[in-house]
């Protein structure tokens, strides 16, 4: 696990300096404390940076920027290949030399060079990369299926740069710093910016399952090279069990997979399915105790109570070492700074918060790399609320209910309901469009038109965020094997909430602390035998997870298996009323007077209201501030 960072001339720019690369490496530095790189060609039209977080292969031989044995393909790597051992005989038996003892990095260099980009089909891990072939005079890179790994990447000045986070891009002189508004407009509805943008007009982000080649006169192109629904099919004549024991057996390898490392390894646990299966499986043929961690706060709240009691039945379950901290809303006030700098741009998802804690308990006790549970609630409707959305989807994709709809949609709006989710859901489906935008929606359509300023209103007056996830509707019409409403939201899951929310707040929470985060359940294999399985056994008679169930019946107790879904929360409500509620009145009120995003009337009824999408707006504002404006870090506004 690393920060990368790539320059490459286009259009007789001026070359490379070198410290510039540096400070933009730099910058990156907790991605990486083990150690630095830098590489430049000798005509200086490309240059490389990287820092590096020593897990595989710790020798120095291993260290980026590498090259092949000749010096014409050179890469800097983020991430791990998990089947590099499989991989490297097989190209050995090619003819290809290797001068390290276990590189996975190495192994992406002769890949590229035996298969070219074609290599990336045959990789098992999370990983974002770049390769400059000398012969062809092109630069590749790539976003692992998932997109577990972030890559985002700029061309301006007549230069083409990118790097693993946003800040790397930011150091290079003369990069401009404003809001791309579309961005902005889509982050209110789900709590991020959809791919391939950002919040920075003219830096984007490369797509999840992707990969782009820029020429050497900046040219770029960008394919996609995986989608789910490729590597998916009916699983006929399999019965429930058997499809359990897939299930099953494919996640013990996906474990067994994130296992492999140099340094040592531990787990997140929560308490609940998908951290307890994970702590279980690991813990299988292990001669040592492994190590777990475990995040509550400091008192109960009506709307979080800590999980400690569940994490502690599987820790001594599997005689593991088991760790907790408690947090305050104190925590999460200290830890404002921090969250707006290792962000970059907004994830308005207050579990940020959590992540960096439990992440910095781990790297302080000793371990470098550990597992999370990320993905699993997304494949088998682990939410509470999905079977909402499929009951109402189901619903209203009856024959005849047109005119019903339509007229529900008018009274509605004639009891002047156009802000409430009942009228954007009707609002939805009478258009043609899927009620479901996704697990994690911020503002409505209509919220969001009454909550910016009229300049802004005016500029989007017709335009909607449907537009961010049109182009996954036409796809999964297109592909999926079983047009069912669950199969839609796991499939925009996959493509926007997964990758650009979920996942990246774990990427930059934990490589705040130098440590590496590994996803067992989005192992791309599990994923799609999980999407080739019908919605009537993953979700049968409406019981969440039901098929995962039934695969971890037996091996993690039925206390965890049967215990109600809390999920990893943060009590942002409660704390709204309290002194993170004054924080955000003073921050979004002093932002509103000098800015022209919001509607000052709205503003003052959401800060009133004290309601959760309040900090989605101070998200915003602790961005700008920081980003755009410039603004010093140690505020002591957070202090109170």
């Amino acid at each position: 696990m690393c920060g990368i960072v790539g320059i490459l001339n286009c259009e007789f720019a001026k070359p490379v300096e070198e410290d510039i690369l540096k400070r933009m490496r730099d910058c990156m530095t907790h991605r990486g404390p083990d150690g630095a790189g830098i590489w430049i060609s000798s005509n200086r039209n490309v240059g490389f940076g990287h820092r590096r977080l020593s897990i595989i292969d710790l020798s120095e031989a291993a260290n980026q920027p590498m090259c092949n044995e000749n010096e014409t393909v050179w890469i800097v790597f983020n991430g791990e290949i998990y089947n590099h051992s499989e991989i490297r005989p097989e190209l050995e038996a090619k003819g290809h030399r290797f001068r390290t003892d276990h590189s996975d990095t190495e192994v992406i260099i002769h890949a590229f060079e035996e298969w070219g980009k074609d290599c990336v089909q045959r990789f098992r891990g999370m990983f974002a990369f770049a390769i400059w072939n000398e012969n062809t005079k092109e630069l590749w890179f790539f976003r692992d299926r998932i997109g577990i790994k972030p890559l985002y990447f700029t061309q301006q000045q007549g230069k083409f740069i990118f790097a693993s986070e946003i800040k790397a891009i930011l150091k290079y002189p003369g990069i401009k710093k404003a809001v791309d508004e579309k961005a902005f407009y889509h982050y209110l509805s789900f709590m991020t910016t959809p791919c391939p943008d950002t919040l920075f007009d003219g830096i984007k982000k490369l797509s999840p399952g992707s990969y782009g080649r820029v020429k050497a006169n900046g040219q770029i192109e960008l394919m996609r090279y995986w989608d789910v629904f490729d590597h998916t099919r009916l699983l006929t004549g399999l019965t429930e069990q058997d499809i359990a024991e897939a299930l099953l057996a494919e996640l013990r390898t996906a474990v067994k997979l994130r296992k492999v490392s140099d340094v040592p390894v531990g787990i997140f646990l929560s308490g609940g399915i998908d951290s307890s299966t994970n702590a279980v499986l690991f813990a299988e043929d292990e001669k040592n105790p492994i190590n777990t961690f475990s995040i509550g706060y400091d008192r109960e709240y009506q709307n979080y109570q800590n999980e400690f009691k569940y994490a502690t039945i599987i820790a001594k379950s599997v005689g593991a070492i088991h760790y907790e901290k408690c947090l305050s809303e104190g925590s999460f006030l200290d830890f404002l700074p921090k969250l707006i700098y290792h962000q970059d741009e907004p994830i308005a998802d207050p579990v940020c918060m959590p992540v960096y804690y439990v992440s910095k308990l781990a790297r302080e006790k000793g371990v470098t790399v550990c597992q999370v549970g990320e993905g699993s609630d997304e494949l088998f409707c682990g939410y509470p609320s999905w079977n909402t959305f499929i009951r109402f989807q189901k619903l209203s994709n009856l024959p005849f209910t047109y005119p019903i709809k339509k007229m529900g949609l008018s009274l509605l709006a004639l009891m002047g309901m156009q802000n409430k989710i009942r009228y954007e859901w009707l609002r939805r489906v009478t258009s043609g469009e899927p009620v479901f935008w996704g697990g994690a929606e911020a503002f409505t359509e209509g919220q969001k038109k009454n909550l910016i300023s009229q300049r802004l209103k005016n500029k989007f007056h017709k335009f909607s965020s449907y537009e961010a996830i049109r182009p996954f509707v036409s796809s999964f019409n297109e592909k999926a094997w079983e047009k069912t409403p669950l199969k839609w939201m796991s499939y925009l899951d996959l493509n926007i909430r997964l990758p650009e929310l979920l996942l990246m707040r774990v990427d930059k929470m934990s490589m705040a602390v130098s440590l590496e985060a590994r996803v067992p359940f989005l192992d791309h294999k599990f994923v799609e035998l999980a999407m080739s399985i019908p919605e009537s056994i993953t979700n049968k008679n409406g019981e969440e997870k039901h098929i995962l169930k039934k695969a971890v019946s037996g091996l993690i107790p039925d206390e965890i298996i049967n215990r109600k879904k809390q999920g990893f929360n943060v009590p942002v409500y409660e704390w709204l009323f309290e002194k993170l509620g004054d924080v955000a009145g003073k921050k979004i009120r002093a932002f509103s007077q000098r800015t022209d995003f919001f509607n000052n009337t709205s503003l003052e009824r959401l800060i009133d209201s004290r309601n959760v999408r309040l900090w989605y707006v101070l998200n915003f504002v602790l961005w700008y501030e920081k980003w755009i404006e410039g603004s010093e870090i140690n505020d002591q506004l957070y202090k109170g």
